[in-house]
């Protein structure tokens, strides 16, 4: 922070936050080593980081080599950073892990070693691959659970039981099944298990980017992002809550993590909020629904972006402007009703001892440079791999231009390890996820589970359109199920391959086509929302440790404030204009009114207060009408202009006590 900004006795150190980050964060999950062990997990940190760069710039290796080197190096580091339990000993590694390390080596060198051989033998394996393969299942499911947490071990392990289990699965469920042999030669010696389409990105795309993210961290962004955004937002009405949601958007682009996002900027809004007389849930809630948005957030949305092209099979410019109007919503959803709370309640702006000085702010907004390039050259339609590096290069050159940004080489060397650190969870995930997708391909369980959600739907109405609003509510259940305790890439991957085709299935049997971007973003939110909607609130838990506040009623004011998340993905299912899809200039621009007056008429019914507090049946009407405003169809929106127009009168006209009493009641309740 600016010197302007001292820390105050509410904010917490940065051994408090990295307990936190332990705590809520698997990935954060590490030991803290010294000596010859330090010395060799460094050497493989820096190794990895090295031979991203190198195939990043000079072209890949083959697929196989590429991915099982890279899924080697994770592998390798995990077991030597990770301790199998979370209460293990973080300070030396067991004696077990150094045999599971060099097991992870010499299942992951044998393909490099042995390509040619199994290339020639490709649809049979021999007992010596058998045993390799089997044990490379065995330990990226291990690897997985230390670095990323049980829910995805799960289902990649009941994935598998599945696929040989096959004949013995009841009604639909059942399938011819694999044999043991089968299933270990598609898991690891084919493109269609671990080594799949989740792990090609993980070695190619996503670990530039992290890298990318890492060398940001270094220069000193992220507390730019601090510092610019209390220098727009401090001011005004209940200012950390706008500097939280702010802050929180800007750090999601260079985070791949709602905890972490959560933790190291919520360590210094969370505190604020608190001072200034937001309720402690509300603080936390704030600060956990708008670092969850980040991973929503064009350019990277988590790195998610980059999967979805391979899973979509759409070009990154249509992900990333499909993503941009449901972000603008969504941020304003939860500005709006920060905005209304702190009128209600009658909360100021921070005071000017706190709030950087606008020319100290100004010098360093080169910083934000590295960024624009990553998204002018992305959509120019240069290589990914190419603008990371570039990325890269753009953060190094710009850190130069001040003392304090400055990359020095103890710089580049810590950016270079903190970014292959951040991929090994990245890397668990995706080759556990290649293993859940291998075996949905191969028995048809996503088909059979699409049908059977869409089945479901039709028993309880005949109307096609009710079955489609039944269809996507299921599926938002299935999604918000299946993302909880999963990092944004693995909540991806498993959402769109176990949730999405009930989305398709019922596609077929309407009379318009649903895209399948719309689908896939539909389910990845839902997926992302899994952060803070309880039981299950990471994000809202680990905001929680921060403002004293009683976890699951965080989640709940999380999950109020974040509502654009639970109403957009419906929106732009059943009308893909406000994804920009087959749409014009004009029309993104009426929807962008229509939908953000929506939100300021939903927000006002949430919080119970506009110009002045509602009652029970205005709150009702009001979120009626923002839900005719949303829905972009221009028969809903102009009654729903009308009706606003007519609610916004009255509310000025009839404007008194703006809740001075309630102000009171609620400071002493945050104390």
């Amino acid at each position: 922070m600016s010197e302007k900004n001292v820390h105050t006795k509410d904010e917490l150190t940065p051994e408090e936050q990295e307990a936190l980050l332990q705590k809520y964060d698997q990935e954060s999950n590490t030991r803290r080593l010294t000596g010859i062990a330090a010395i060799i997990v460094f050497v493989l940190l820096l190794s990895f980081s090295l031979f991203q760069l190198y195939t990043g710039y000079f072209g890949a290796y083959t697929a196989y080599i590429q991915r099982t080197i890279h899924l080697g190096f994770a592998l390798v580091l995990i077991f030597l950073l990770f301790p199998s339990k979370k209460s293990g000993n973080k300070r030396k590694i067991a004696w077990y892990d150094y045999i599971l390390a060099l097991l992870s080596f010499i299942v992951c060198l044998y393909w490099p070693l042995f390509y040619d051989e199994i290339v020639q033998s490709i649809g049979s394996i021999s007992t010596a691959q058998m045993i390799v393969g089997g044990i490379a299942i065995l330990l990226t499911l291990e690897a997985t659970r230390r670095a990323v947490g049980l829910p995805i071990t799960i289902i990649a392990g009941a994935a598998l039981l599945y696929a040989l289990l096959g004949p013995y699965m009841p009604g639909m469920l059942a399938h011819r099944g694999l044999s043991l042999n089968q299933l270990i030669n598609t898991m690891f010696f084919t493109t269609e298990g671990i080594l799949g389409t989740p792990l090609k990105v993980s070695s190619t795309y996503i670990f530039l980017f992290l890298l990318f993210g890492a060398f940001l961290v270094k220069t000193g962004v992220g507390t730019y992002f601090n510092d610019l955004a209390i220098s727009l937002a401090g001011r005004r009405t209940g200012g950390p809550a706008k500097v939280a949601i702010f802050s929180s958007a800007l750090n999601g682009t260079i985070s791949g993590s709602s905890v972490a996002n959560t933790v190291t900027t919520g360590a210094y809004t969370i505190p604020l909020m608190k001072r200034l007389g937001y309720r402690k849930e509300f603080a936390g809630a704030v600060e956990a629904a708008s670092s969850t948005g980040g991973q929503i957030m064009p350019p990277i949305m988590g790195a998610a972006a980059f999967l979805m092209i391979e899973f979509a099979g759409v070009p990154y410019w249509d992900i990333a402007k499909a993503a941009l109007i449901p972000a603008i919503l969504y941020f304003a959803g939860i500005w709006i009703m920060t905005h209304l709370e702190a009128k209600k309640i009658g909360l100021t702006g921070l005071p000017e001892s706190e709030i950087p000085n606008k020319l100290e702010v100004l010098k360093k907004i080169h910083l934000l440079l590295p960024i624009l390039i990553i998204i002018v050259f992305l959509f120019m339609g240069y290589s990914i791999n190419r603008t990371a590096l570039l990325g890269i290069l753009a953060a190094i050159i710009v850190s130069m231009f001040l003392k304090e940004t400055r990359m020095t080489p103890r710089k580049f060397v810590d950016a270079l390890t903190s970014g292959a650190r951040t991929a090994l969870g990245v890397a668990a995930a995706t080759a556990s996820a290649g293993i859940i997708v291998g075996v949905v391909t191969k028995t048809g369980l996503g088909l059979k589970l699409g049908n059977g959600i869409v089945d479901i739907a039709g028993a309880l109405t005949s109307n096609i359109n009710v079955q489609l609003l039944l269809t996507l509510f299921f599926t938002m259940i299935a999604s918000i199920i299946l993302g909880m305790g999963s990092p944004t890439t693995a909540n991806y991957i498993i959402t769109s391959t176990i949730a999405l085709p009930a989305i398709l299935a019922v596609s077929n049997q309407l009379e318009f086509a649903i895209p399948v971007l719309a689908a896939h973003m539909f389910v990845f939110y839902f997926g992302i929302v899994a952060d803070i909607t309880p039981p299950v609130a990471l994000a809202a838990f680990a905001a929680s440790g921060i403002s004293g506040g009683e976890p699951i009623r965080t989640g709940f004011n999380a999950s109020k404030l974040a509502i654009a998340a639970f109403i957009i993905p419906y929106m732009f299912v059943l009308n893909p204009e406000m994804l920009m899809i087959d749409t014009t200039i004009g029309g993104v621009i009426w929807i962008l009114i229509t939908a953000l007056t929506g939100m300021i008429a939903i927000g006002a019914g949430l919080i119970g207060y506009w110009y002045k507090r509602l009652n029970k049946v205005e709150r009702i009407i009001s979120v009626l009408t923002g839900l005719m405003l949303m829905y972009p169809e221009g028969h809903t929106d102009i009654i729903g202009l009308v009706i606003f127009v007519a609610l916004l009168a009255y509310q000025f006209i009839f404007r008194g006590n703006r809740g001075s009493g309630e102000q009171e009641q609620v400071q002493v309740e945050s104390k």
